[in-house]
């Protein structure tokens, strides 16, 4: 539909101001709102016991073991908060050049997994199908002789993985590789387990950003990954035509909801995605935006919850059903309280 001035009654007839009036009437007329089940929450795990260590470039933002994770996981539920996305941090003597930690039924991740999943039920749990927390070179997928990523060697190691988590116990597999055709094998193999009910949230439209920095620091891969970069399987920042058509790949290969990343700079494919496909979508606000906006109001340039809480509702507003945020426990605290 095309809106022009002449639908609507021209001024004084016209004061789009009396709708601005009071609160009762803005929050009568309020076209998007956000909640708490709007968000989900990252989280970063460690081996170990009574580990809580800081990421300097994510204020706030921790790495744990499980038995402080558990607590972190009954708040998520009280405050209404659906899912929890785990992130390994691996001692570095697991680390390989092909990532076999990853498909070890006995690891960090399907641990952990089975432990939120007998305490928490209720809770969605989310996990990454990907090699680099678990590569000595930091990168997702397994390098030729060149350092050149391959893809389909690639895709039998994510397999294997995303059956690991799925078999643990995990809600979510979230593929977020960006190797081409990971999701028809990965739904493929879950279908053959009888692995069914394991949904798959396939980050499809996932750019070459340097925005992830922080989030490389949090997981240990920053300095294997060094110079390099992942440009070869990550997608151009100066594309969106091609995003619509990773998304509709990943559909059609039997994704049942769809993520863009980052989020912020990229609303613009968030909205164009909703548009043309109008399946679950999702924004994940990575780790450089999070630290933007935390290190802008540590120096009192911002207001912390004000800015919090429209960056969230931008999602909204370009379209995401929901938002993959570091903010999830502060902002769900933040909306409680009104």
């Amino acid at each position: 539909m095309t809106i022009h001035a002449s639908n609507f009654a021209p001024y004084p007839a016209g004061r789009p101001r009396r709708l601005r009036r009071d609160s009762f009437t803005r929050n009568l007329v309020r076209e998007n709102s956000l909640t708490a089940h709007d968000l989900i929450y990252p989280v970063f795990v460690t081996d170990g016991k009574q580990q809580r260590q800081a990421i300097a470039s994510m204020p706030g933002v921790e790495r744990l073991s499980l038995d402080l994770l558990l607590p972190v996981a009954e708040e998520c539920v009280k405050l209404g908060i659906p899912v929890m996305a785990l992130f390994p941090v691996i001692d570095g003597s697991l680390k390989t050049v092909d990532g076999k930690e990853a498909l070890n039924p006995d690891g960090l991740v399907p641990r952990v997994v089975r432990e939120l999943k007998k305490n928490f039920p209720d809770l969605g749990v989310m996990t990454d199908v990907a090699l680099d927390p678990f590569t000595t070179h930091g990168q997702d997928g397994l390098p030729d002789a060149n350092g050149y990523i391959l893809n389909d060697e690639t895709i039998e190691m994510l397999v294997q993985q995303a059956l690991t988590q799925a078999e643990a116990g995990v809600d979510i597999v979230a593929p977020s590789d960006m190797m081409d055709g990971r999701i028809g094998a990965i739904r493929s193999a879950l279908e053959s387990r009888k692995l069914i009910h394991t949904r798959i949230m396939a980050y499809s439209a996932k750019y070459a950003s340097a925005f992830y920095g922080p989030f490389r620091d949090a997981v240990g891969s920053a300095g294997n990954l060094g110079k390099a970069d992942k440009k070869v399987y990550q997608m151009d920042p100066g594309n969106t035509d091609e995003a619509l058509r990773e998304v509709a790949m990943d559909i059609a290969e039997g994704a049942d909801m769809v993520m863009v990343k980052p989020g912020m700079p990229y609303l613009d494919v968030v909205r164009r995605v909703k548009d043309e496909f109008k399946v679950p979508t999702f924004a994940y606000q990575v780790s450089g935006e999070y630290a933007m906006l935390k290190a802008a109001a540590q120096n009192g340039w911002l207001d912390h919850d004000a800015v919090m809480l429209e960056s969230l509702l931008a999602f909204k507003r370009a379209g995401a059903d929901g938002v993959l945020t570091y903010f999830a426990i502060d902002a769900a605290k933040k909306m409680r309280q009104g």
